[in-house]
């Protein structure tokens, strides 16, 4: 039996056998596309794919939803529902707004609305007086001393609407002896004393009658200091009662309509009402510390009816922001 020979290569056959190959899975058929469908799906041609990158497949991989997720409600449902919130909150933003703008009106001034007053009396608008160059206001910083660099009759409260103008009080300078008329006869040569030792710099005054026979009187009375404004009110006994008596006064005591609150910054208001039984005239009075000024308003009503409230204290805290 003669000897086979091998050549290399068939020697390194037999050493390293090929691995068996798997057969290839049937591959199923493709079902028949109608021509429609297939210009209906036809999608637009991939890009080239990267010589040896495993081929795409032919469909995303599907997503498992849970069975009980709710759907997403589609976005047409979406935008109708923002934009009925955004119109939601814009009425309520305009209503809030409407109701804030009533809420600030005086009661009379919304239509369909008005009521019947409160008896305030009609006061122009007011306005601060201009002050001379370099002068600060009263109680600024750069004034210490409280001093009123406006013009005082510039600081008085004009009349309201419909009053009858005093005669003698016209807005303007008047004496001490005007001044002294606002009290007691028998009073009158003390407090012109304490008035000599004060020295006021100038007074001034305005006086009106409304048609309700209300008559006001307004007086101010500008110090050297604010120490001698201080102690004029001290003087005439000003505190826990009504000091010195005005004229047609009777029993005059503190007013329990009228709060260390109701005070603007700065100053300092006495108030009273003469308590029944009175004379001839009811009487509402108040007397204000601002720095180097003192102010004395007076209401007064004749016959057996009291002086409306409302419009005093009106009076007297408008006169007092002019001041303040």
């Amino acid at each position: 039996m003669s000897e086979q020979t091998m050549t290399p290569e068939e020697d390194r056959a037999v050493v390293a056998p090929e691995a068996p190959v798997a057969p290839e899975a049937p591959v199923a058929p493709e079902a028949p596309v109608a021509p429609e469908e297939a210009v209906a799906t036809a999608a637009p041609a991939p890009h080239p794919v990267p010589e040896g990158a495993p081929p795409l497949p032919d469909a995303p991989p599907v997503v498992p939803v849970a069975a009980d997720a709710a759907p997403r409600p589609p976005r047409r449902v979406l935008r109708a529902v923002a934009r009925w919130t955004a119109a939601a909150l814009a009425f309520g933003v305009l209503g809030t707004g409407t109701a804030f703008g009533i809420a600030s009106l005086e009661r009379t001034d919304v239509p369909g609305l008005g009521t019947e007053g409160d008896g305030r009396w009609d006061y122009p608008d007011l306005s601060l007086p201009a002050l001379p160059a370099g002068s600060p206001r009263p109680f600024s910083p750069g004034n210490p001393a409280e001093i009123h660099h406006a013009d005082l009759r510039e600081l008085l409260l004009p009349a309201p609407a419909g009053a009858k103008p005093d005669k003698k009080l016209t807005g303007g300078w008047i004496s001490t002896e005007t001044f002294l008329d606002a009290y007691r006869e028998q009073n009158r040569r003390s407090v012109a004393q304490l008035l000599k030792d004060a020295a006021p710099r100038h007074i001034a005054a305005r006086g009106w009658t409304m048609p309700d026979g209300t008559t006001s009187r307004i007086y101010l009375v500008r110090f050297n200091s604010t120490a001698f404004a201080s102690r004029m009110i001290d003087d005439l006994n000003v505190g826990s009662s009504a000091g010195t008596p005005l004229a047609r006064t009777d029993t005059t005591d503190l007013d329990p309509a009228w709060g260390s609150a109701d005070d603007i910054e700065n100053l300092s208001s006495f108030v009273f009402t003469e308590q029944a039984p009175f004379g001839a005239e009811h009487v509402r009075q108040a007397y204000t510390l601002a720095g180097d000024t003192m102010a004395l308003v007076v209401h007064e009503r004749p016959g057996k009816r009291e002086t409306a409230r409302i419009p005093f204290q009106q009076t007297l805290v408008l006169q007092n922001q002019l001041l303040a």
